[in-house]
């Protein structure tokens, strides 16, 4: 039996923008694998009256309610108070968690503010979670036949209390929802989608979602029939293609590492528009060193020629937006930094146009032992939009590039 939750996400900074909601999506995936699907996701501010309001709609909504944050020592974290006033319920001061409290001051030798003992707090008939990494325990209460868990906002605090919510979550719903995933780039996600329905015919129970951003596409399926799901995971990458990269939890950079290992080959970049962006992608993986030489930020066009090697003659002639440049940067990384393959990255992130060139032109190339290859793209949205995506490109260049290279026995 699949049970229902809903999450409720406490804190003005949610909704004044100072701190993103990741917990929300942290939090969907994590329920999903035991058995919880998420049917409501809301944010609430600071406030008593709302956040009982909040509360009472997510009670209705679910079997399950998972509150995120507002259990710190503050005026303003009244998670609690909200929790028992829909209950009908008082709170009580647990001895138990109060020399918890004075033990962790003592120990950092701190003196301890009288208003932390409000993290001691927890309705009648309730119990409080254990939280190893920082002061704000987590709470569970029964209310009538639904459930309330209140778990601390901080995102690492959160990962740490819920191991065992998910394990008596698990246990009560009896099932696990399964998801198979199918990354690609290079087509729109309505492109995507049309293909991928033409071709997979869904069954009853099973769940299709695409999830468009960063430049990639991904086709999820979820349900509870492992095998299922497989299948049709692999149905949608045969008629997708060579636009796929990846499956499941990979991740481009770690396809591209993979690849280039394989072949005992390294990549080195030459990148003007992404300001080092695409040699911070290719380093951030552990290990990495050993297939990514380095990255040559030449965001002047002086440096295009001092550092990467770019003709003069040919910058003048092309410009240094240009395809005939990208092309010239790939080889010049290539070879100053010693390397199999070369990225070069040249274009036009905004605000204004350069070189009669449009914001959102971008022209990206790869150099390797048996030639190069240079695309020209317009890609949309605002400068970081335009710069993220250029850093997607540039890395599902390479890898369609090293496909066609042989791999070493």
């Amino acid at each position: 039996m699949t049970l229902t939750a809903a999450v409720v996400a406490v804190g003005d900074e949610l909704l004044l923008g100072d701190t993103v909601n990741t917990n929300a999506s942290w939090l969907g995936g994590q329920l999903a694998r035991v058995g919880v699907q998420v049917v409501a996701s809301t944010m609430v501010g600071d406030d008593l009256p709302r956040m009982q309001v909040a509360l009472r709609r997510a009670l209705q909504d679910a079997e399950v309610v998972i509150v995120t944050g507002g259990l710190g020592p503050t005026s303003d974290d009244v998670t609690r108070e909200a929790i028992a006033a829909v209950a009908g319920v008082e709170l009580v001061r647990d001895a138990e968690l109060v020399q918890e409290l004075t033990d962790r001051f003592a120990a950092y030798g701190y003196a301890m503010p009288a208003q932390v003992l409000q993290q001691a707090d927890v309705p009648v008939g309730g119990t409080a979670l254990h939280n190893p990494v920082g002061s704000a325990p987590g709470l569970r209460l029964e209310v009538g036949e639904r459930v309330v868990y209140a778990l601390p906002g901080p995102p690492h605090e959160l990962q740490a209390v819920i191991a065992v919510v998910l394990d008596e979550l698990g246990a009560r719903s009896g099932s696990v929802l399964r998801t198979h995933t199918v990354h690609t780039s290079g087509l729109g996600e309505p492109t995507v989608a049309e293909l991928v329905e033409q071709a997979v015919a869904v069954p009853a129970g099973v769940a299709l979602a695409y999830l468009a951003g960063g430049g990639a596409v991904r086709v999820r399926f979820t349900g509870t029939d492992d095998d299922v799901l497989r299948r049709l995971a692999d149905e949608a990458a045969a008629v997708l293609g060579d636009h796929v990269w990846g499956r499941d939890g990979d991740r481009l950079d770690e396809v591209v590492h993979r690849a280039l290992a394989a072949r005992q080959a390294t990549v080195a970049v030459a990148e003007s528009l992404t300001g080092g962006l695409i040699g911070a992608a290719l380093s951030r993986l552990p290990g990495s060193s050993s297939t990514f030489r380095g990255s040559a930020v030449v965001y002047a066009t002086d440096l295009k020629e001092t550092l990467a090697g770019v003709p003069g003659p040919l910058l003048a002639a092309a410009g240094a937006v240009s395809a005939e440049t990208a092309g010239a940067l790939a080889a010049g990384a290539r070879e100053r930094l010693g390397a199999t393959y070369g990225i070069g990255a040249t274009g036009v992130a905004g605000p204004s146009e350069q070189e009669g060139q449009p914001v959102g032109t971008v022209f990206l190339a790869v150099s390797g032992p048996s030639g190069a290859v240079v695309r020209t793209l317009r890609l949309p949205g605002d400068r970081d939009r335009v710069r993220a995506l250029a850093v997607t490109m540039a890395l599902d260049l390479l890898r369609r590039h090293l496909a066609a290279e042989p791999v070493v026995p």
